[in-house]
């Protein structure tokens, strides 16, 4: 019984991931969520940092996504397969050596700056 309740999660999210781009803690991204405010629902656009990707190849994955706003630091959490995420945009590819950057909530402006990984990288 529980094999064919893995085998059906990796099969829902294989598919389902298969429409995100592989991105990674330090990459810039565009996270379109949907919101329901009533009976109307709207399409709401949130860019910012990856900090962190947990669970990873799982159906429970989570990332983290911070951005600032407003001078204040907003972070996210976002199930992957969730069907609220309408669609996320990779912006631009980080250059980092870490899985988590928890370091970046204690930085402003220009500490906070994440060098871009060129594309001849091995990474």
């Amino acid at each position: 019984m529980s094999d064919l309740l893995t085998f059906v999660e990796q099969e829902i999210a294989q598919d389902t991931r298969s429409n995100f781009p592989d991105f990674e803690a330090g990459d810039t991204i565009n996270v379109h969520v949907k919101i329901k405010e009533g009976n109307k629902e709207r399409v709401q656009q949130f860019q910012g940092t990856v900090i962190q990707r947990k669970n990873r190849n799982s159906s429970g994955e989570t990332f983290t996504v911070r951005k600032i706003s407003n001078s204040v630091g907003v972070e996210r959490i976002l199930p992957l397969l969730s069907p609220s995420i309408d669609k996320i945009e990779l912006i631009r590819r980080g250059k980092v050596r870490r899985a988590r950057l928890y370091y970046l909530r204690g930085r402003q402006g220009k500490a906070a700056r994440i060098k871009e990984r060129r594309r001849y990288s091995s990474k």
